[in-house]
């Protein structure tokens, strides 16, 4: 599979108990989603390897998974900060105007006036709206984080998925 076409979706962050099982962090909505798009896609010692979910659940409020094939603590340590990914057909289409996190996260930011303000680092959910973390570096106007709502139209002018930019109309000061 090429890298353009996975998506990710979330990480494994640790192990839990002695039985093989992983706690998983998901980027889905709702959580538990991440379960339902199957094979995994799991970047792990310098490669992407095929992992299937043999169980997956709530545990309090986080999520657990037995991954096919690992079945003790030891096993499931090697998986520990893996991010999970799966491929983009195995996703729902989107409408237009709407974007997968995934897609937005490392574009490029800048102002209706070109200045750049730095790269989309991720992303918020507030209840309100969503924000993007953008974060400044080497080729942008200084080094500072900023939060963005994602407001379409009103601070979000235009996205260029191909381009990899986002548009905002935003002040560089804020």
């Amino acid at each position: 599979m090429a890298q353009d076409s996975r998506v990710k979706l979330g990480r494994i962050t640790t192990v839990y108990g002695v039985k093989g099982w992983v706690k998983v962090f998901s980027n889905t909505e709702p959580m538990d989603n991440i379960f339902t798009y199957q094979p995994w896609q799991i970047y792990l010692n310098g490669q992407w390897q095929e992992v299937k979910v043999k169980q997956g659940k709530h545990h309090g409020k986080g999520l657990i998974a037995q991954l096919e094939g690992c079945y003790d603590r030891d096993q499931a340590k090697l998986y520990a900060g893996a991010e999970i990914a799966v491929d983009q057909s195995k996703l729902p289409d989107l409408d237009e105007g709407e974007y997968y996190w995934s897609q937005l996260t490392g574009m490029n930011v800048e102002t209706e006036a070109g200045v750049k303000l730095g790269k989309v680092d991720h992303l918020i959910a507030t209840g309100a709206n969503d924000v993007l973390v953008v974060k400044g570096g080497p080729e942008s106007i200084d080094s500072e984080e900023r939060l963005i709502p994602w407001l379409p139209d009103q601070v979000i002018t235009k996205i260029d998925l191909s381009g990899g930019v986002i548009r905002v109309n935003w002040d560089p000061d804020f």
